[in-house]
């Protein structure tokens, strides 16, 4: 797959609502791309635990013009999308369960069924970050033939080492009790001051925060349940597509080892490990964001092999 170079010039970005069912359950896409879709390698971002897709991937902070992934991808020739999971933002949120990770996984079958057809496309580059990187992965295991690469950024396989996670799970039975828990602008800022304080700026902070908040004021439980306890949801063995691992220096779920185990593992020896300096858990909103995107640019580029010996 190939993309184009970007413009001195911002080219201008088309926006595309869609939507798509899982039975009753009603998901929402949104598609962002710079002339026609046609023909471009199209990329599905995965959100995370506590937050819908649009503030995470096409996040708007005035005066900073790369906050939105999705705009900085389309730029480069992509054909960006990103899907609120059932239970988030603008997807339904009327079944009474928690949204698990599996749950994600399904949402992520019924999205990539909708995107064949509205698009022609037969393989997906996926980027998931924190529990987006899990349900990306669990698809990834059950549709190999649907991924061309898979990005796992802020990823967790067993927990192990996890100082984050150990802290939540202090409130596991809270978790277990309720289908769903309540956010706010402090929950928020906790996500960028938890692992390591001054990693972002301020004024990103309150953008997301204000974003996140008008379309959610609880999100489920069901991702937090699966971190805290029944890890591991993902076989690296199975994990057969081009994978790169993306971890910030800081971050206090994806712990280093953890990680280097399930890179070891993963069949496919087209596969790459980055280290992102400066860079706690949410590397898109960081000050050193730029990095994020060079890594994943450059591995969602990168040549097929032509010799594998």
């Amino acid at each position: 797959m190939t993309a184009t170079a970007a413009t001195d010039t911002p080219a201008a970005v088309t926006g595309v609502e869609h939507w798509t069912h899982k039975g009753d359950v009603r998901l929402y896409l949104w598609e962002k791309y710079v002339g026609r879709p046609d023909g471009k390698p199209a990329v599905l971002f995965v959100h995370g635990s506590s937050m819908a897709s649009t503030p995470t991937f096409d996040l708007q902070v005035p005066d900073r013009a790369d906050s939105s992934a999705m705009d900085w991808f389309a730029r480069r020739g992509f054909d960006t999308w990103c899907i609120d999971m059932e239970g988030y933002g603008r997807s339904s949120k009327h079944r009474d369960i928690n949204c698990d990770v599996a749950n994600g996984a399904d949402d992520l079958e019924a999205a990539i069924d909708y995107m064949v057809k509205a698009r022609g496309t037969e393989k997906f580059l996926f980027y998931g970050g924190s529990s987006g990187a899990l349900r990306a992965a669990l698809y990834a295991q059950r549709h190999p033939e649907r991924v061309a690469r898979l990005v796992l950024s802020a990823f967790v396989w067993t927990g192990k080492g996890s100082p984050t996670l150990a802290e939540r799970t202090k409130k596991l039975p809270e978790y277990l009790a309720n289908n769903r828990r309540k956010i706010d602008r402090a929950f928020v800022q906790t996500m960028f001051t938890r692992d390591h304080d001054g990693g972002a700026d301020q004024a990103v902070i309150d953008a997301y925060a204000a974003q996140i908040l008008a379309l959610d004021d609880s999100v489920p439980t069901g991702t937090y349940v699966d971190m805290c306890a029944r890890l591991p949801l993902v076989d690296p063995l199975k994990v057969t597509a081009p994978t790169l691992i993306m971890r910030g220096q800081y971050d206090g779920i994806a712990a280093m080892d953890d990680l280097l185990e399930f890179f070891k593992l993963l069949p496919n020896a087209d596969k790459q490990f980055a280290v992102m300096p400066g860079i706690a858990h949410n590397s898109t909103k960081a000050v050193n964001y730029a990095i994020a995107y060079h890594i994943l640019l450059s591995f969602l580029t990168q040549p097929a092999p032509l010799y594998r010996g």
